[in-house]
Order: structure tokens, then C-alpha cells, then sequence
């Protein structure tokens, strides 16, 4: 401060000051602004990033006409959001709303066993023996526990309600990654100009690492988990399972934080082989494992090699994007916490490869 001072007029002090601070108003005021739009603007952000190959292939084979690109691909989004995705969201909220309108009138039950388990070989009446005390006992339990779990409906009821505006905000993302597409050559040297005045001598490598992971991230992590969770809910629709839109939610959440979706499918095929005949349970069963392994087989293709993110990461990207910008934060999170980590990552292994100053030998 002294040294600048010394260089510095009083008047010239001055006039800095209130540069900056009109500055910062201006940048204050700026985020104020579009702080509700910033979800839309990034998850925006995301579908350009991660379409921008099959875009700029897609104007390749019409002959050089990007904007006609975009168009058809906008609307091919538009089409996957309004039809599978929007069919998976509705029919969790439907899932949502069930289970809390059962915990504020104290209804919560398990079923009952099914009569025909009786007349299994060998493990039949055993069967039907265990569940019946497990139904009654935890018929009891859930009975006594019921009035403590009544005030978590409320939080139920408030999430199903913000999936309709979760839904148009989707909608505004696809519309608006649709105008960035023709100017992606431009939006991406002005990174690269943003990233030289902040890191000159990684700005070229740290943008193409951000778009690697984006693209890494959003098409091999929720690419995949959505892919999964709208087969699994067909699944589960053609077997008749109630909840199904739920249950086909908890498949996409579970693969996005990389737990997988057995836990959901295991007892889902067990239900359908206690309720089916023969046929049909061994045709849904083929059908749903080939949907629980689908993650395993998709992601290496997606993501290729590289991208080291750890799994807790991305499970602190869900969540803390879903608390803070509702369902698009559910996909927003764990994608720019990645970026994060992979960047920060990138950052660290540059500074270690560097010489400690004075160790270096003289010619």
C-alpha cells in the first residue's frame, strides 16, 4: 500500500477507489440480477458443451448450416425432455405424493405375502411363514413410528411441488443451449482470452480439460443414469409395480452417485417372480438385468479414460446442487463440482512438475 502510495497521487487514489467500488457494484448488482437464472444459464452451459460434437457433425453433413444444426437438435432435446423425461418426472411426483400423503394419515404399510408363495417347493411355506411375521411386526412398528415420520410429508409434498418449475426450467435450458450453439467457436475463445488473463500458461489446457470433463461427466454420469432410469421405468410399468415413476427416480439418483441400481432392481425382481408367471417374470428379469448392468457397460465407452473424480464428489455435487437449485441442481452439481476437482487437480500436478526455486542446476 505504501509502495502504491509513492507512485499514486492523492487524486489518482482517490479515483481508483471509486473505479473499484463502482466495479464491484456493478458486478454485485450484476449476480443480484441473474441469480435466478444462473441454474438455467449453467445447466445451458452443460447441453452445449456436451452436444457441441454431435452439433458440429450435424452441420458438417448439411453442408455448413449451423444454425439449421441447432434447430434440429434443439428440437431432438426437446423431444427427449417433453417425452421420457417429463413421463419419469411426473410419474415420480405421482410416486412423492402418494408415499406423503400416506405418512400424514398414518397409512404406511408393507403387503402382505401373496397366498400362491404357500404352494412353492420346499421353501414355500417357510417363506410364507417369515413374511407373515415380518408383516405383522412391522405393520406394529410402522403404526407407532407414524406420527414422528408426519412432519417429513411436508418436505415430500414441497419437492413434488418444485418439480414443475424444476420441469420449465429444463425446457429454458434446451431453448437457450440451442441459440450457443452456432457461436461455440466464439464462446470458446472468449474462455480462452478469460483463462490467458488468469492462468497464461495453462489457459489452452485447463479450457480443453473443463470441456473434456463436461462432456465426460454429463454424457458417460447423467447421460447414462437417465438412459437407465427411463428403461427401468418401462420395466417396471410393464410389470405392474406400484410407484413405478419413484422407483425408476431412485434408479437415475443412485447411479448418478455411483451406488448402481441392484438395490432397486433386486427387489423389484423378486417381487415379480412372486407375482407373475413363469414367462413373463423370466422375460422382465432378462430385460431389468440388462438395465442394472447397462451403467457398467455404457460408462467406459462414454467417459473413455482420464477423468479421475472421485465418487464422493460427485455424490457432494448431487446433493448440494439439489439443496441449492432444486431438481436441476441435481444434475448441475456433481458436473461443476467435477470440473472443479478435475481443474484444481490439473492445477496442482502443473505447480509439483515446476522446479523449487534455487534447486535449479546451472548450465
Amino acid at each position: 500500500m505504501k509502495t502504491l502510495r509513492r507512485v499514486l497521487s492523492g487524486d489518482d487514489v482517490i479515483q481508483l477507489v471509486v473505479r473499484v467500488g463502482l466495479l464491484a457494484l456493478v458486478v454485485i448488482w450484476t449476480f443480484i440480477v441473474i441469480r435466478s437464472f444462473v441454474p438455467i444459464l449453467a445447466w445451458s452451459g452443460v447441453l452445449a458443451v456436451a452436444f457441441y460434437p454431435a452439433f458440429n457433425w450435424l452441420a458438417k453433413l448439411l453442408g455448413g448450416r449451423p444454425r439449421t444444426a441447432a434447430t434440429i437438435l434443439t428440437i431432438v432435446n426437446l423431444g427427449i425432455v417433453i417425452g421420457p423425461a417429463t413421463w419419469l418426472g411426473l410419474s415420480a411426483v405421482d410416486g412423492v405424493r402418494q408415499l406423503a400423503d400416506d405418512l400424514s394419515a398414518g397409512n404406511l404399510v408393507i403387503p402382505s405375502p401373496p397366498e400362491h408363495i404357500k404352494e412353492w417347493r420346499f421353501v414355500g411355506p417357510q417363506l410364507y411363514e417369515i413374511w407373515s411375521r415380518a408383516f405383522s411386526n412391522i405393520k406394529t412398528v410402522l403404526r407407532e413410528v407414524a406420527p414422528y415420520l408426519k412432519p417429513l410429508a411436508g418436505t415430500m409434498l414441497t419437492l413434488a411441488g418444485s418439480a414443475g418449475v424444476g420441469t420449465l426450467k429444463f425446457l429454458l435450458s434446451v431453448l437457450i443451449a440451442g441459440f450457443l450453439f452456432p457461436y461455440g467457436a466464439q464462446l470458446a475463445a472468449g474462455g480462452r482470452r478469460l483463462l490467458s488473463l488468469i492462468v497464461p500458461e495453462q489457459s489452452e489446457h485447463l479450457l480443453d480439460l473443463a470441456g473434456a470433463t463436461i462432456r465426460a461427466v454429463s454424457q458417460g454420469v447423467i447421460g447414462v443414469a437417465v438412459l437407465q432410469a427411463l428403461l427401468a421405468g418401462i420395466g417396471f410399468k410393464m410389470a405392474g409395480i406400484p410407484s413405478a415413476g419413484l422407483l425408476a427416480f431412485a434408479v437415475m439418483l443412485l447411479t448418478i452417485i455411483q451406488i448402481g441400481a441392484a438395490i432397486v432392481i433386486l427387489p423389484v425382481v423378486i417381487w415379480i417372480w412372486m407375482d407373475k408367471d413363469f414367462t413373463t417374470a423370466l422375460l422382465l428379469t432378462v430385460f431389468l438385468g440388462l438395465v442394472g448392468v447397462l451403467d457398467n457397460i455404457l460408462k467406459p465407452l462414454v467417459m473413455g479414460r482420464g477423468l479421475t473424480t472421485p465418487t464422493l464428489v460427485i455424490f457432494i455435487g448431487v446433493i448440494g446442487g439439489t439443496l441449492a437449485h432444486g431438481i436441476v441442481g441435481l444434475f448441475i452439481g456433481p458436473i461443476v463440482l467435477s470440473v472443479a476437482w478435475e481443474l484444481m487437480a490439473a492445477w496442482m500436478r502443473e505447480d509439483q512438475s515446476r522446479p523449487a526455486p534455487g534447486l535449479t542446476a546451472d548450465p
